[in-house]
């Protein structure tokens, strides 16, 4: 199993509506079935007290496999991609990890 972790940094426009409501359930009618599950967080603090958290947003969507991501990411990169201006202005970080536990 892996994950495709996407780090959204801080910014002052983030539509959480839309992210949830209309932005995710695109991903999912777009990457079933191959989209197994789908994790998202809202950064609440720092890791020492009073300090503001690093990200905004991570949501991991997890897959079998980098390949099968792959596979149900590319023919849609262009419109998933472009659909990220219409939720926030930051700029994603994406890390994809194994899943080891």
């Amino acid at each position: 199993m892996i994950k495709d972790g996407v780090f959204y940094p801080q910014s002052k426009n983030f539509d959480w509506d839309y992210y949830l409501h209309k932005h995710t359930p695109m991903l999912h009618k777009l990457m079933s079935p191959a989209l197994k599950k789908v994790d998202i967080e809202k950064g609440i603090a720092g890791g020492a007290p009073g300090t503001a958290a690093t990200y905004q947003t991570v949501c991991n969507l997890h897959f079998e496999s980098v390949e099968a991501f792959q596979a149900a990411f590319a023919p849609h990169a262009a419109e998933i991609m472009g659909d990220i201006a219409n939720y926030t202005d930051a700029q994603p970080v994406v890390q994809i990890g194994e899943v080891k536990m």
